[in-house]
C-alpha cells in the first residue's frame, strides 16, 4: 500500500475548481510565461483531463506539470482552497509510474538516497572546484568555468563546505537541566554548503540553555525526490529518519530550513503512522525561539552600548514557512537585534523562483522570477537580505549577483548569532 495519494484520490478536490482565475494574480510562473496551463486552474483542467482519458501523457503535459514552483500561493487565496501543488505532485508520481523518472530526476534520487556518496560527491568538489568553477565577486559564491549537465552555467553556486556541519559537533550538546532536549534536523545544504548556518542554530540554542541532538544518522528529508516523483525514494528517506529520531528523548525537533519544514513536517504527516509521528514534533526554529522568549531575551541585550554600525535588514519569506503561517517570527527577532534597523521589501511573501528542480528545468524562467524580487531588494536600500531557508538564500544570492547589487544574504539565525556574547 503507497504512503502517497494517487491523482484520482483528488478527484473531489479538482472537481472544487470553479476557474476563477484568482490563481492568476499570484503565480509567479504564470506572470513570466503567461501561458493558462502555468496557472493552478491551467494544471487542475489537465489532471482532470488526465484522470477522464481525454489527455495522452505525452511530453506536453510532462512539461506543464513540471513547470510549477510547489510554492502553494495559489492555494493560499483560492476561494475553495484547492490544494493545487498536491495535485501536481500526484500528476509527477503518474509520470514517473508510467514513464519513470528523467535522466535528472534519476541522478538526483540517486544522490539523496546515498549519504556515503553523497559525502564522496561533496569532496569531489572540493578538490576539483578550481577546474570547475571560477570566484565570482565577493561574496557572491562560484560560477562554472564550462557547461556541465543540468546546471546553468549562469547561475551562481555556493562553496561546498570542506567540513559538513554534522561531523562538527557530538550527538548531544548539553544544556540546562531544567530545559527539555531539542532535536535538530539538519537537512542536506545545512549539512553540506552552509554549515554556518547549523553553527549559528547551535551558539543561539546554546545562549537559551536547551540542550541538543543531532542524529548522525539523519539523512535528506525527501522533499526533491517528492517533487520528482518518486515515492520508493520518499519512502526509503522518511524511513531513515525515523529510525534516525526515534532514539532520542525530544519531544521538539527544529528545522533552519523551510523546505525541511514542509519535507518532515507537513509531509511526514500527511504520510500517517509512524511518518506522521515524527512530523507532528517539527517546529522551524524561528517560532521554538520566539516561542520560547528569545524576543525578550535579545531586547534585555544592552542596545545603548552597541558601538557598531546600524546594519539595514529586510526579510524574505521562504513559501513553505509562509504558507504555515510563519511570517511574524522571524520578523519579531529582527527587529529585537541590537543595531539593526529592519526594513520591509516590496514583494517579500513572493516566491524567490528557485522551486527546487524547478530552477534546474526552467533556468530562464526562474532567474525571470527572481530578478523581480532583486527589485524589490534593490528598492528597499538594505545592506543584507535575510531569509529562512537555505534554498532561497541561494536564489537570492543569484539574483543579487546577476542584478548587480551590492547586499548580502544571510539566515536570520547567523544575524542573532553575530549579536549574541561569546
Amino acid at each position: 500500500m503507497s504512503n502517497h495519494k494517487k491523482l484520482e484520490d483528488f478527484r473531489q478536490e479538482i472537481d472544487k475548481c470553479v476557474k476563477c482565475g484568482a490563481c492568476q494574480a499570484q503565480c509567479a510562473v504564470y506572470k513570466t510565461l503567461k501561458r493558462e496551463s502555468t496557472v493552478a486552474r491551467g494544471k487542475v483542467a489537465i489532471a482532470e483531463a488526465l484522470l477522464d482519458k481525454d489527455l495522452p501523457l505525452n511530453d506536453r503535459f510532462v512539461l506543464d506539470m513540471s513547470q510549477c514552483l510547489l510554492c502553494g500561493s495559489c492555494y493560499d487565496k483560492c476561494p475553495n482552497l484547492v490544494p493545487t501543488d498536491e495535485i501536481v505532485m500526484a500528476a509527477r508520481r503518474e509520470i514517473a509510474e508510467r514513464q519513470g523518472l528523467t535522466t535528472f530526476g534519476k541522478v538526483l534520487t540517486g544522490v539523496i538516497k546515498r549519504p556515503k556518496l553523497m559525502e564522496t560527491l561533496v569532496k569531489g568538489g572540493q578538490f576539483f572546484g578550481p577546474f570547475l568553477f571560477k570566484k565570482i565577486p565577493d561574496h557572491s559564491g562560484l560560477r562554472l568555468r564550462f557547461p556541465v549537465p543540468f546546471i546553468s552555467q549562469d547561475r551562481a553556486i555556493p562553496e561546498f563546505s570542506d567540513q559538513p556541519f554534522r561531523s562538527r559537533y557530538p550527538e548531544l550538546i548539553p544544556g540546562d537541566d531544567d530545559k527539555p532536549l531539542v532535536a535538530f534536523f539538519t537537512g542536506c545544504m545545512i549539512n553540506y554548503t552552509y554549515p554556518e548556518v547549523g553553527e549559528a542554530l547551535v551558539k543561539v540554542m546554546r545562549f537559551m540553555g536547551f540542550p541538543l541532538q543531532i542524529p548522525q544518522a539523519q539523512g535528506c528529508c525527501g522533499l526533491p525526490a517528492l517533487a520528482a516523483g518518486d515515492e520508493e525514494t520518499v519512502d526509503l528517506l522518511a524511513d531513515a529518519n525515523v529510525d534516525a529520531f526515534a532514539a532520542d528523548k525530544a519531544e521538539v525537533v527544529v528545522t533552519a530550513c523551510a523546505s525541511c519544514h514542509a519535507g518532515i513536517g507537513k509531509h511526514y504527516r500527511d504520510m500517517g503512522g509512524d511518518y506522521a509521528v515524527l512530523g507532528d514534533k517539527v517546529v522551524d526554529v524561528l517560532k521554538f525561539l520566539v516561542d520560547n522568549g528569545l524576543v525578550e531575551k535579545l531586547q534585555q541585550l544592552n542596545h545603548k552600548d552597541y558601538k557598531g554600525e546600524t546594519l539595514r535588514v529586510t526579510y524574505h519569506d521562504p513559501c513553505h514557512l509562509r504558507t504555515q503561517g510563519i511570517t511574524a517570527e522571524p520578523r519579531a527577532l529582527l527587529r529585537a537585534l541590537p543595531g539593526v534597523e529592519f526594513v520591509e521589501m516590496e514583494g517579500a511573501d513572493r516566491c524567490c523562483g528557485l522551486g527546487g528542480t524547478f530552477s534546474v528545468y526552467h533556468y530562464d524562467t526562474s532567474r525571470k522570477i527572481g530578478s523581480r524580487k532583486a527589485d524589490g531588494i534593490a528598492a528597499s536600500q538594505a545592506d543584507v537580505v535575510a531569509s529562512a531557508c537555505p534554498g532561497c538564500m541561494m536564489q537570492l544570492q543569484d539574483s543579487i549577483q546577476h542584478a548587480g547589487l551590492p547586499q548580502r544574504v544571510s539566515h536570520v539565525l547567523q544575524l542573532i548569532a553575530e549579536c549574541l556574547p561569546e
